[in-house]
């Protein structure tokens, strides 16, 4: 049951056009920002300590907005003895069972033999008020990690989104380039060290 609330955290940023983000911002991990990657720098807009052990931080580019953001980083913490393999696991079988309901669900899963770490590639869509498609394509990078003498696991991951139909038809055709493109600045970018 824990590892399924975990998992369900990285897709409720979806479901909930309009999260709560209007609280004061804490570096729980130690990274203020920026952090770059691409050729984007990406500031510290939100974050967030939902129980002992889990903390997540968003980063956007300057003068994004969370409720619409269209490119983010998320770096998150989760201390737990599963390994890395468990922890993708669970969040797969969520991708898995949104398909049951979602048109565009689909991921892949790729494995790094020099280092160890996952990737997992994957896209979601919800509906806005006006019945509008909202696109999310999301790149996660998970890699063991360690936080305040923890060990568990650590998710570096950029997204990106397209707002209505139209944005929503585009992205599509441009999503295999652009997606290869994006995977190769996340996995090029240096992993945050967390302090």
């Amino acid at each position: 049951m824990f590892r399924q609330t975990i998992a369900a955290t990285a897709l409720l940023g979806l479901m909930s056009i309009a999260p709560a983000h209007a609280q004061p911002v804490t570096d729980y991990l130690g990274i203020p920002g920026p952090i770059t990657v691409g050729e984007t720098r990406y500031e510290l807009a939100w974050s967030s300590n939902p129980q002992p052990g889990y903390f997540k931080q968003e980063y956007l580019p300057e003068g994004s907005a969370p409720e619409s953001y269209k490119s983010m980083v998320i770096v998150e913490f989760l201390s737990t003895d599963m390994p890395l393999t468990d922890v993708v696991s669970a969040q797969a079988s969520m991708i898995e069972q949104r398909k049951a309901t979602d048109p565009v669900a689909n991921m892949a899963i790729f494995n790094n033999p020099d280092s160890d770490e996952i990737l997992l590639d994957f896209l979601l869509s919800a509906k806005d008020e006006k019945g509008e498609f909202i696109l999310e394509w999301n790149g996660y990078r998970y890699a063991a990690g360690e936080f305040e003498g923890q060990q568990g696991a650590l998710l570096f991951a950029v997204s990106e989104r397209a707002y209505g139909n139209a944005a929503s038809e585009e992205f599509l055709k441009n999503l295999r380039d652009f997606k290869a493109q994006r995977l190769v600045d996340l996995t090029s970018a240096d992993l945050p060290e967390l302090k």
